[in-house]
């Protein structure tokens, strides 16, 4: 018996797109609910959030729904960081915190909107060990005052250490079930099946369980995943080939010119240097 990766936009949709009881545990577990605050329910809304201008952009979000008491809660599932991504969560919040009005409705309705941001890649190489970060409009001054409506949270899978981070024991679970199954995984830690509701999303993870068709899909998604990754790894390699050029560059012009300061002539800085009269400095 095997199981797929959760992290696949395949299987991800299946699992929490499809189950909203499942999706509120995880929430509930990975949102920075208080005890009062917990979701109860859920509603799915369609992931394409639309704008009432047509001339904007068009956007969808992998999961978003609103719970009893109107707050939204946007979830996306990313395999590879990129600095856009920032904007591009800034940009889906708002649209689904300005789309709660109608004309003319008054501004007291509007309810929160949480966007919950799963990462399997490292975009603060400053770390390694920190892995949850919450985002929240705060005043720099005093960051107790808030002005409430977006918060926003990144959870950068790869520093995930459930093992020497002491945190809520459903939050380790959900992340352990993110991080730890893996494509054809033939066994699952029986730590993670504690949970009933977990248990059940491994279910839902069964190779079996999916037709030809979908398993054609699920092996594309990685295609494109492994393609992309190639792409920027190939970027980064460029661009600091560049970088090392340019800056040999500005050394050899910044030596040359203290050289030429301290009363060498500009063509003994040059033989000194090895730059030949030819030669771009």
């Amino acid at each position: 018996m095997r199981y797929l990766d959760p992290k696949n936009d395949l299987t991800f949709k299946k699992v929490f797109g499809e189950h909203p009881h499942l999706l509120r545990s995880f929430l509930n577990a990975l949102l920075p609910l208080g005890p009062d605050q917990q979701i109860v329910s859920l509603e799915y809304l369609t992931p394409e959030l639309v704008p009432q201008i047509p001339i904007l952009k068009n956007s969808t979000v992998d999961v978003r729904c609103v719970d009893a008491s109107g707050r939204h809660f946007l979830v996306e599932m990313q395999m590879l960081w990129t600095e856009s991504f920032h904007s591009r969560v800034l940009f889906n919040a708002s649209k689904a915190y300005v789309k709660q009005l109608a004309t003319g409705e008054q501004y007291n309705l509007l309810q929160p909107v949480y966007s919950l941001n799963l990462v399997d890649d490292r975009f603060t190489p400053e770390s390694e060990t920190e892995y949850y970060h919450h985002y929240q409009i705060v005043n720099i001054a005093n960051t107790e005052r808030q002005i409430k409506g977006l918060e926003f949270i990144f959870v950068e899978l790869p520093n995930f250490r459930p093992k020497t981070i002491d945190e809520k024991k459903l939050r380790v679970l959900w992340l352990r079930y993110l991080t730890e199954i893996r494509d054809h995984s033939a066994e699952i830690s029986a730590e993670i099946l504690e949970d009933k509701n977990i248990c059940e999303a491994v279910e839902y993870l069964r190779e079996s369980a999916f037709t030809e068709g979908e398993l054609d899909a699920y092996e594309r998604y990685w295609d494109v995943v492994r393609v992309e990754r190639t792409r920027i790894a190939d970027s980064l390699a460029a661009g600091e080939k560049i970088g090392i050029a340019k800056g040999e560059q500005i050394g050899i012009r910044k030596a040359m010119d203290r050289m030429v300061a301290s009363g060498i002539p500009e063509r003994e800085a040059r033989k000194v240097l090895g730059i030949f009269p030819h030669e771009e400095t």
